[in-house]
């Protein structure tokens, strides 16, 4: 099973470990629930209270869950046992949830969680829009925890399987799309995303309005590069073409978060939740993970990103970790996630990037606080 050590730091550089054991509480506590809720709705909580602990908030996670408890709901009842027989039949099946996630606790409990991953990830990946996209980061937020020194705990291994679960059971494509030609870099990928003229109804209502997309932003020497026949995209190059899609997502929320505060997060978090799962597969699944994040994010620009956006924010004196902390006091689960994402950004970023923070403080601002 291959991973990638220095990617792993890499991944672990914007927090620390765990050394109170409130995430592994959390989380069983949590583990009692179903991953949705009136519905159709995610249950935000496992995401949240990993950001949390992870930036230093550990104290405040069992009050934000007390807070939360509204929107947390029984685990639906079992359906029938997805087996290695039936679960193409299976996949996508909302009513097979609890189903799904029993499949994965088992798997998780009898192979390493690596290798569960790694058979999984090719099946999954198609359908990284499912569910607002909320699988996919829920399972890069349980992955990171793993990932984490000393993660490799029973309830985080669970987490991993629900995450998997819910993604298995609503799991769901795209409709197909006319692939438009990539751009050089990723700010003019976004800027190139053609947006669908109605953008009314819920979010499977919208994507099915999509009818094309630009491919992922490639460099234009590698472009010309790869034009004169010297190969396709490396597991490296794929990897900071990802950092800098997520870069850039983070970025353009401080300008264009009007249009949908709340769901434009995910234009950011879905793409970072790859991110960091990849250190934790082989290195020949990193390109494809990082066209399907790119899918992802440019398809909730399409149906939520408003045509103009606004005046860049001037520079805050405002420090990274205190924009997180101002998001965790907020309380609502999208500014934290997003905040969470924010400082992944931060960390990568030589000398850091205002406009990031800005938009960390623009979720802050526009989500309805808790």
């Amino acid at each position: 099973m291959g991973s990638d050590t220095q990617g792993a730091r890499r991944a672990d550089s914007a927090g620390t470990a765990d050394s109170t054991g409130t995430l592994d509480e959390a989380l069983e506590r949590l583990h009692a629930c179903g991953p949705e809720h009136e519905g159709w709705l995610s249950n935000h909580a496992p995401m949240a209270v990993e950001a949390l602990v992870r930036h230093g908030e550990a104290r405040s996670v069992h009050r934000w869950i007390d807070a939360y408890r509204d929107k947390l709901e029984d685990m639906p009842s079992p359906d029938s046992p997805v087996t290695e027989a039936n679960w193409r039949e299976a996949l996508g099946d909302p009513r097979r949830l609890a189903d799904w996630i029993d499949h994965f606790t088992h798997q998780i409990d009898e192979h390493p969680w690596q290798d569960v991953l790694a058979l999984w990830w090719p099946r999954l990946l198609p359908g990284i829009s499912a569910g607002a996209t909320h699988p996919v980061i829920r399972t890069g937020h349980a992955v990171r925890a793993l990932l984490t020194q000393g993660g490799l705990t029973t309830p985080r291994r669970t987490e991993l399987a629900h995450a998997l679960g819910y993604w298995a059971a609503r799991h769901s494509t795209l409709p197909g799309v006319t692939l438009l030609p990539a751009e050089a870099t990723a700010e003019a990928g976004y800027d190139a995303v053609p947006l669908i003229a109605d953008q009314s109804g819920g979010i499977r209502a919208r994507l099915a309005r999509i009818t094309a997309l630009p491919q992922r932003p490639v460099p234009a020497a590698r472009t010309t590069a790869q034009e004169a026949g010297s190969g396709g995209t490396d597991p490296d190059e794929a990897r900071a073409d990802l950092e800098e899609i997520v870069r850039a997502a983070t970025r353009r929320y401080a300008t264009h978060a009007h249009g949908s505060p709340v769901m434009l997060v995910h234009a950011a978090t879905a793409p970072n939740a790859v991110l960091r799962i990849l250190p934790a597969l082989p290195r020949t699944l990193w390109a494809a993970g990082a066209d399907a994040a790119w899918a992802a994010s440019a398809a909730v620009t399409a149906v939520y990103s408003p045509a103009e956006g606004g005046p860049t924010p001037s520079s805050s004196p405002v420090a990274p970790q205190a924009a997180f902390a101002r998001a965790a006091a907020h309380g609502d689960e999208h500014a934290i996630k997003f905040a969470d994402t924010a400082l992944d950004v931060v960390a990568r970023t030589d000398g850091g990037d205002p406009l990031v923070t800005a938009a960390m403080l623009r979720a802050t601002e526009l989500i309805e606080p808790v």
